[in-house]
Parts: C-alpha cells; sequence; structure tokens
C-alpha cells in the first residue's frame, strides 16, 4: 500500500493528541500520581501479553545486565521525572500548552546525545532549536505592562513543560545507549523496544508508587478502582500513549524514512488545538496556531539531511 508509513505516522501524532488529552482530564480526576501507577501498571500488563503471544513467555527474554541497567534509568527519568512534570503541566496548563513544550524535546536528546554518546550537533540541528524556541516564544508570550514581554502562563506550569521535554529527551538516549546492548538474535528485532519498554515501566511503577505513598498515600489509588469512568480514561490513556502509541510509532519507521516518521508524529501540537477548544473551552489564537506550526517545521528540521 502507497505511503503506508506516512499514513500510520499521522495515525500516530492523533493517538498522541488523544493520550495528551485525556492524560488532562485523567489528572484532573484522578491525580496525577495516581494515574500514573495505573498507567505504568496498565502497560507492564499489556506488554506481558504481547510477550506471551509472540514468544510464549510473559516477560521478554533475558538480556545483558548492563542494558536492564540502563532501561530502569531511562524509565526512572523519562517516566518518573518526566510524566510527572508533563501531567502536572497538563493540570495547570493544559495539554495543549504541555504538548508545544514538547517540541523540545528533540532539542534536549541533541544535548544529551552530544555529551553523553559523542554526537555531533550540526548547524541544521541549532537551526531547529532556534526555530522550535521561536515558535514557543510566539505562542506563550505576550504583551505586559509598559510594552514588555511577558509569560501568558503559570511559570510553575511553564517549569514543569520543559522538565518534561527535556527528560524525554534525555530518557530516549539512555533508552538508545540500552537497546545497543540488546542481540536481535534473541528475539525479533521489532519486539526489542518492547523489551525495552518493558524494564522502563518497572522503574516507572516502583518509582510512582513510592511517590503516592509518601506523598497522598495509597487511599486515592483505591477510590480510583472504584471509579468507573476514571479507570475507563486510565486504560484508554494507556492504550493510545504507550502501549499502541509506541507501537506504531515503530512500524511506521519499517515502511517509511524515519525523518518522514518523525515529522508527521511532531503534528500533535497543531492537531490537538481544535479539540482541545471543543473540551477544555481554551481560546484559539493567530499567535498560538503561528507559533505551534513554527515549532513542528523546527522538529521537522532535526531529521533533514
Amino acid at each position: 500500500m502507497a505511503y503506508l508509513g506516512e499514513l500510520i505516522s499521522i495515525a500516530v501524532a492523533f493517538s498522541w493528541t488523544a493520550t495528551a488529552l485525556l492524560s488532562e482530564f485523567g489528572s484532573k480526576r484522578l491525580g496525577n500520581l495516581t494515574l500514573n501507577v495505573l498507567r505504568m501498571a496498565m502497560t507492564l500488563l499489556f506488554s506481558m501479553l504481547l510477550f506471551a503471544a509472540v514468544m510464549g513467555s510473559p516477560v521478554p527474554a533475558e538480556g545483558p545486565w548492563e542494558a536492564h541497567g540502563w532501561m530502569l534509568l531511562s524509565g526512572l527519568v523519562g517516566y518518573v521525572i518526566g510524566d510527572y512534570c508533563l501531567f502536572q503541566s497538563y493540570i495547570i496548563i493544559g495539554s495543549r500548552y504541555g504538548q508545544l513544550f514538547m517540541t523540545l524535546a528533540p532539542l534536549a536528546a541533541a544535548l544529551a546525545a552530544w555529551v553523553m554518546m559523542g554526537q555531533e550537533m550540526n548547524a541544521m540541528s541549532v537551526l531547529a532549536m532556534l526555530i522550535t524556541l521561536a515558535g514557543i516564544s510566539i505562542s506563550v508570550l505576550g504583551r505586559g505592562e509598559h510594552h514588555k514581554v511577558s509569560l501568558k502562563l503559570p511559570t510553575n506550569g511553564v517549569l514543569f513543560a520543559i522538565g518534561a521535554a527535556v527528560c524525554q529527551g534525555v530518557g530516549l538516549v539512555l533508552s538508545k545507549i540500552g537497546m545497543d546492548y540488546y542481540d536481535d538474535t534473541q528475539m525479533p528485532g521489532w519486539l526489542i523496544p518492547f523489551s525495552a519498554n518493558f524494564f522502563r515501566c518497572i522503574a516507572g511503577i516502583i518509582g510512582f508508587t513510592v511517590l503516592l505513598y509518601f506523598k497522598e498515600g495509597f487511599a486515592p489509588l483505591k477510590e480510583a478502582l472504584h471509579d468507573s469512568k476514571g479507570m475507563s480514561v486510565a486504560t484508554a490513556t494507556t492504550i493510545f500513549g504507550p502501549f499502541v502509541g509506541v507501537g506504531f510509532s515503530l512500524m511506521a519507521v519499517q515502511y517509511t524514512s524515519a525523518g518522514i516518521a518523525s515529522t508527521l508524529m511532531a503534528l500533535t501540537p497543531i492537531i490537538i488545538i481544535l479539540p482541545s477548544h471543543w473540551l477544555f473551552h481554551q481560546p484559539i489564537t493567530w499567535r498560538s496556531i503561528l507559533g505551534a506550526v513554527i515549532s513542528c517545521v523546527g522538529v521537522s528540521l532535526f531529521f533533514q539531511g
């Protein structure tokens, strides 16, 4: 089928849009930590079902301990710290602006790869960073008193969103380092990222459970288990996000180039504008649309050349 990879990539962008909107609703209803504990637990369950169906065992094939260590660290950075910050930003500034700031993740990944893996930063990457930052600035900055530039969003929400983007980028590089230790003779190559994500989720569920226990106790989790609407949202968030979203993103690069796939999957900040207006009554302005478009153009430049 022609353009199959491109169509899958667009589907992933819509899947991540649904995840962001559902996560905003779920975080406000169940709480950030409770939703993340449920999400990590469900992702582990779905992963075990996948391994059982493909490999005949509910756990991935045994891999090198170095890989497991890097994946656990990636889960701590990307899931525990990163998703906590992301979901907190959804509560404060909404999923639309949260996803806009997530266009900084490639910037963070490029810098982390430069520091940890020695990958070079070319001129196109620097240009992409500047364009992405310009797009975000257009969306979130406005004119304040005495013609000064001011931030239109709560500062703590912006800091959480930036922290989420940085952690996602760094977590991606940590995952890349870990996956390089895997041997594709132990399992199908396409299953390696799911195996890696299995160990990331272990770190995630341990980290979020500890945070929930010390911050709120387990009472919110018990209440959530009896909240049918909240559990439905948590399940949908898990399916569209770390399970289907990840799976289809991996499938997309099998049918088209990584650059085209990554660019199309980065359309979420644009796609989310209209549904966030319908669901959460967030105003649509020409600045927000222009900023989102410019940010997505900046993201696309990371994958050129």
